[in-house]
């Protein structure tokens, strides 16, 4: 089957289109037919060397996807042949078939098309499981997503508001900050010129944070942060080296914490693909969420598509199609 991967560190030129071998289901696990799967920034750093699947799994670039299932390992209840789903992957989406652990295969939320699904499964994931699941956040609370305009931006804004939390985000343009207010934002906060902490100040302060640049926005996320805030680091796009006032931190009975979905045990992505689908899809079939997907390109564009996220300046998500797997 075809299937992408970096043939070395580099840039978005370095993927090509291979054959490998076409899986076959273990107990506990199914195969499916890959329809489409989304670009992850997670995708862009193992692309360059900096983020290797974890072992034992496929060197396939490709977080999530959503298809129809092809095979069936014994021991799996729930789910047959043909169902459409989308999964949470470890690696291998950006393939003609993958490989899933079947607690980590979810079905299409009502009302969404086969395609669009796979811009769900790693946002959702993510989202449900850091600021709620984790974080606690509670209706009237105020949460602060950092770059609001990308795939985990656009879905937190979307889910935070439908559970009642007042929302603040950062974005870059006035482009991105517009589709942000769309989506249910309070406060938009342009970070070129404008500095989130006294924005979030003159509120009273995040109560949750959802932070994907590291080291860099630490300091300034602990100031930003409410008595008894919390603030949840899911990415190290500004560095990983920072420093952490204990004094700001404790002075506020305030929490910092720091979470990967991709290395987590297959129990623990069973259980919050389980608990998103039991509290985050009802709110999906009922339009409260919508993808928020920036385009759809095939497969052997991939390459194109990870320029595109390089760039950062997309809006929600870049699809991926296989071409020969397209919905009826």
């Amino acid at each position: 089957m075809r299937a992408v991967i970096a043939t070395e560190p580099g840039g978005p030129e370095v993927l090509a289109i291979t054959e490998v071998e076409a899986p076959t289901p273990g107990r506990g696990e199914v195969v499916i037919d890959v329809v489409a799967t989304a670009v992850n920034k997670a995708d862009t750093l193992q692309r360059r060397g900096f983020y290797p699947p974890p072992p034992g799994e496929s060197d396939v670039l490709g977080l999530e996807c959503s298809g129809r299932i092809a095979a069936v390992g014994e021991g799996v209840d729930g789910l047959a042949v043909g169902d459409k789903v989308c999964a949470l992957l470890a690696s291998g989406g950006y393939a003609e078939q993958v490989l899933v652990p079947a607690g980590q295969v979810m079905p299409v939320p009502e009302g969404i098309d086969l395609v669009s699904a796979a811009a769900l499964p790693e946002v959702a994931c993510t989202v449900w499981s850091n600021v709620f699941m984790l974080a606690g956040l509670q209706p009237g609370e105020r949460f602060l997503v950092h770059g609001g305009a990308g795939g985990i931006g656009t879905f937190a804004i979307q889910l935070a508001t439908a559970l009642s939390a007042k929302v603040f985000t950062t974005a870059g343009s006035e482009e991105k900050l517009r589709v942000c207010r769309e989506l249910g934002a309070d406060v938009t906060i342009n970070y070129r010129d404008e500095d989130f902490v006294e924005v979030l100040r003159e509120h009273g302060g995040a109560d949750v944070i959802l932070d994907n640049m590291g080291a860099k926005y630490l300091p300034r996320n602990v100031d930003a942060l409410a008595t008894q805030g919390r603030l949840v680091v899911i990415g190290m796009q500004g560095g990983s080296q920072g420093e952490l006032d204990l004094g700001k931190l404790l002075s506020k009975r305030a929490a910092v914490l720091a979470t990967s979905l991709r290395a987590r045990p297959a129990e623990e992505k069973a259980a919050i693909c389980a608990s998103v689908v039991e509290h985050v899809w009802p709110l999906v079939a009922e339009g409260a969420i919508k993808p928020v997907i920036h385009a759809v390109l095939p497969l052997e564009q991939a390459g194109a598509a990870h320029t595109l996220v390089d760039e950062s300046s997309h809006i929600g998500k870049v699809l991926l199609t296989t071409m020969s797997s397209l919905p009826d």
